[in-house]
């Protein structure tokens, strides 16, 4: 299965922590690249991250490699650059400069390896705020993500790490492009993805839409929505919400004859999409008291059958027993104390098929000799480096 993945043949080197370098080296590993995972002796801190950061490791750094070398030292930094020069691709995600500091940036290899793509994942690109640190809930705030989500005055950080993920996403992106022009050319080039700019780019829709109407837009749980039904509602069991959203005229005649809403059929004031959206205010009370007297299966069953746009409220806990992400969304993955789990794959199929969790969660090191045997050292070199 390695030798028909698209991306097999391709050596990726990634010095990266946390979530966003590590999100685009998984990108790359499940589509088939060799990811070499570079650790600090001890093993990468966000290993033995508490609380909310506790899954961070084991969901972004599957199909990767591991060795561990100390990048202040002689010996780790000539293995380093060996490796780097046995890649195509580097990642780094550290404080801007870091790796210059160390002698592996940029510049480092423009001469010595022109082929290399360098990728740096950081939370800025060019510009007056290039040198600031920052982090995925940092540029929520500063991008009007987290104020576009939570209510008015109280500004709320997405439920997932959105911006880092999505910050990974574009990254891998530009090291594919950086890849196919590298094809045509034999360079190599420098890709930079960003937090900031991946928040202004989530919440570009919002600055249109203030473009088009010109009114500020307001935060999601007060926003005017474009449909009259597109909302949560309570079903028979209170803690059984359901999501549902008619979002056509079509779909509003469906659905008022399915769930035995004549009146509102009948009334000739909310033929259209726009009227309905005026008298949001008459309809909601409507549907709601049909949901509330109905069990949520039973509204599930129906609204399937309609092919309208619904959605029970669940919690990630559900997802581990999803019948859908079950038939081949989720892949094992073993951790440290040698439990068995199923994380979600890449939400990518390829001639109809799933990318496979070929490697499972390195130990930190695990494959350092073999790696730098690979990367041509010698023994004593290799022991000076592991040392």
């Amino acid at each position: 299965m390695r030798e028909e993945l698209p991306l097999s043949g391709i050596r990726v080197i990634e010095f990266t922590h946390m979530v966003m370098g590590p999100s685009v080296g998984l990108i790359l590993a499940d589509l088939g690249a060799d990811v070499i995972k570079v650790e600090p002796k001890g093993g990468d801190q966000t290993r033995r991250l508490l609380g909310s950061g506790a899954g961070y490791f084991p969901m972004f750094n599957r199909n990767k490699r591991s060795v561990c070398l100390d990048l202040k030292s002689d010996a780790g930094k000539t293995a380093a650059i060996a490796l780097v020069e046995s890649a195509d691709v580097l990642i780094e995600n550290f404080r801007p400069g870091t790796l210059a500091r160390l002698g592996l940036g940029h510049e480092d290899f423009v001469e010595r390896h022109p082929g290399l793509i360098y990728c740096s994942a950081k939370g800025f690109l060019a510009g007056p705020y290039e040198k600031r640190t920052a982090l995925d809930e940092v540029t929520q705030m500063m991008g009007g993500l987290a104020y576009m989500t939570g209510p008015p005055g109280r500004p709320l950080r997405a439920g997932a790490s959105v911006v880092d993920i999505t910050g990974g996403m574009f990254g891998a992106i530009g090291i594919l492009a950086a890849l196919e022009r590298r094809h045509r050319t034999g360079r190599g080039g420098e890709v930079k993805c960003a937090l900031f700019e991946t928040t202004a780019f989530l919440v570009g829709q919002h600055m249109a839409q203030e473009a088009v109407t010109g009114k500020a837009p307001r935060p999601m749980p007060e926003r005017i929505s474009a449909w009259a039904v597109y909302d949560v509602f309570e079903t028979k069991m209170p803690d059984e919400q359901l999501f549902v959203g008619v979002v056509s005229d079509g779909q509003w005649k469906a659905f008022c004859e399915a769930f035995g809403l004549d009146a509102l059929l009948d009334d000739a004031s909310l033929e259209t999409n726009n009227q309905r959206v005026e008298a949001r205010d008459r309809i909601l009370p409507v549907v709601r008291a049909c949901f509330a007297g109905m069990p949520r299966e039973e509204a599930v069953d129906l609204l399937e059958r309609l092919g309208l746009p619904f959605a029970p409220i669940a919690t990630p806990s559900d997802l581990f027993e999803d019948r859908h992400l079950a038939a081949g969304g989720l892949v094992d993955v073993t951790l440290d104390e040698g439990r068995q789990t199923r994380l979600p794959g890449l939400p990518i199929e390829l001639d109809g098929t799933r990318m496979p969790c070929r490697l499972d969660l390195p130990q930190a090191g695990e494959h350092g000799a073999a790696l730098l045997r690979e990367a041509g050292m010698d023994a004593a070199a290799i022991a000076a480096a592991l040392d």
